[in-house]
């Protein structure tokens, strides 16, 4: 087994160095004070401030990145027992009140506890119990998106319950200041700067507007962003997240990606435009084995990476995608092969880009991707204590920030009785689309993705690409082989 490597007492405290997604958020400029996720779990009545204070204090004590303040906007963790759990901690009383009033109080909550944060001032995150008398309550986290991500909160909120319980909290093998560390000193190194070439293949090419013009970050903030979610239904979302990506041996992301590339090309096509290719950034948890004796799994922080990656699939009949022909299939061979040419899930960009000075310089040239894409994975029913509740929860974004990119999408999978369903949240500043506009897009896209599920029943269907293969083979050849083998098995 892999020694993991012993931090000295005190490592994770101090001066952290920028990492490429803090960098990332520098640069975009505006207010991100207000910057935060928030989750809400069911949790039993009864509870008790005074508990959940000293709970919340024992994780604040034992995950550094919790106790960051921003220090002329250099981060500095400051050490354990320094910050203070009083007055984080507020209860709401909400028995009685109907679904709407409880849903209105929440939402008044986060929009209260995202107004007190303040990265400067060291105010990173507050709590609040909806206390529903003798029923079921609810527990609000905000955090600032500074010390958290995704993967941070399977730490935290065990690690809270653990504490409110009175159970010991396992270590943390590896800091998110020893991390930062690292990352600044893998910018620098010659073999790290090599990759640049492959960014500059993987980004370079036309870069056709999407709106009638460009992103005005003193105009087009969080404020005036609009959302729209669409769902897919679970006769498609089963095959799609299954029996797609198991025919062409790849994955999910390669079948959603497909999809959205063929509906973009069409969409652009039909309002005159031209061309195949997609700019897309994309992002990834971060938390990549770069280096022996690191250990990330206990690890709490903002790890997310952000990288573009060009995707074309080429001239297409997109009838023929709609039918499940052989041009979708085609089409999900070639986007998959174009996301496998993407080293270490995609971590290099953002240290070249942001930590490297003279690789910076050239990165910061390429052309922006219009279309940010996240899938946020599958997640499944749990209506017991201290389990994610079903409430909708509002945007993260500071109102004042300005918004990244002209639309941005983020997917997930959630289980329901009658089967998975894929819901798409789609995110746009109000000037710059009209809901209709965007709506034809996703439209476009799901339509796509009923074709590649159409496609994958075909007994023709899928098969492998070189990025499967030891040896360097054309995908003609690949595809010529393998109908050779079908022809033979058939016979």
């Amino acid at each position: 087994d892999e020694q993991i490597e012993t931090e000295p007492e005190g490592a994770g405290t101090g001066p952290v160095p920028l990492t490429p997604i803090m960098a990332w958020l520098r640069e975009r400029g505006g207010s991100s004070r207000g910057f935060h996720q928030s989750v809400l779990l069911r949790v039993p009545a009864g509870q008790d401030v005074a508990a959940l204070t000293a709970a919340w204090q024992k994780v604040l004590d034992h995950h550094d990145v919790l106790r960051l303040r921003l220090d002329g906007g250099q981060p500095l963790v400051r050490p354990a027992g320094e910050v203070s759990a009083d007055g984080l901690v507020t209860r709401v009383d909400v028995a009685g009140l109907d679904e709407d009033a409880r849903l209105a109080a929440v939402h008044a909550e986060v929009a209260e506890a995202a107004s007190a944060l303040d990265p400067e001032a060291g105010a990173t995150g507050r709590i609040v119990w909806f206390d529903a008398g003798d029923a079921q309550g609810r527990l609000l986290f905000v955090l600032h998106h500074l010390v958290v991500d995704g993967v941070s909160w399977r730490i935290l909120l065990p690690d809270f319950v653990s504490a409110l319980v009175g159970l010991g909290l396992e270590p943390v093998p590896t800091s998110f200041r020893r991390w930062a560390q690292r990352l600044t000193a893998e910018a620098a190194d010659p073999r790290r700067a090599e990759e640049l070439d492959t960014w500059l293949d993987l980004v370079e090419g036309t870069n056709p507007r999407l709106a009638s013009r460009a992103l005005d970050p003193s105009a087009d903030t969080a404020a005036t962003a609009r959302h729209l979610t669409l769902t897919l239904p679970a006769d498609v979302t089963e095959p799609l997240l299954s029996t797609v990506p198991a025919v062409f041996h790849g994955r999910v992301n390669d079948v959603l990606l497909t999809g959205l590339t063929l509906a973009v090309a069409q969409w652009r096509k039909e309002r005159g435009g031209r061309g195949t290719g997609v700019l897309v950034d994309l992002e990834g948890h971060g938390r990549e084995e770069l280096f022996p004796g690191v250990d990330l799994s206990r690890t709490v922080g903002w790890f997310t990476t952000l990288y573009p990656v060009r995707l074309d699939p080429g001239p297409i009949d997109w009838a023929e995608v709609g039918a499940g022909g052989e041009a979708a299939g085609q089409a999900i061979k070639k986007v998959k092969e174009q996301l496998r040419q993407v080293p270490d899930n995609g971590i290099g960009f953002g240290l070249l880009r942001h930590l490297n000075e003279e690789t910076g310089e050239e990165l910061e040239d390429l052309p922006r991707a219009q279309i940010a894409f996240n899938y946020l994975g599958r997640v499944g029913q749990d209506d017991g204590d201290w389990s994610p509740a079903p409430e909708p929860l509002p945007s993260g974004e500071d109102p004042a920030m300005p918004v990244a990119h002209p639309l941005e999408i983020s997917a997930i999978t959630h289980d329901r009785p009658t089967g998975p369903e894929l819901a798409v949240t789609w995110t746009w500043p109000g000037a710059l689309f009209t809901e209709d506009d965007v709506r034809g897009l996703g439209e476009a896209w799901f339509a796509a993705l009923r074709g590649l599920v159409a496609h994958a029943q075909d007994d023709n269907a899928g098969g492998f690409t070189s990025s499967d293969l030891l040896v360097e083979l054309e995908q003609s050849e690949i595809d010529a082989i393998q109908a050779a083998w079908r022809k033979g098995k058939n016979a």
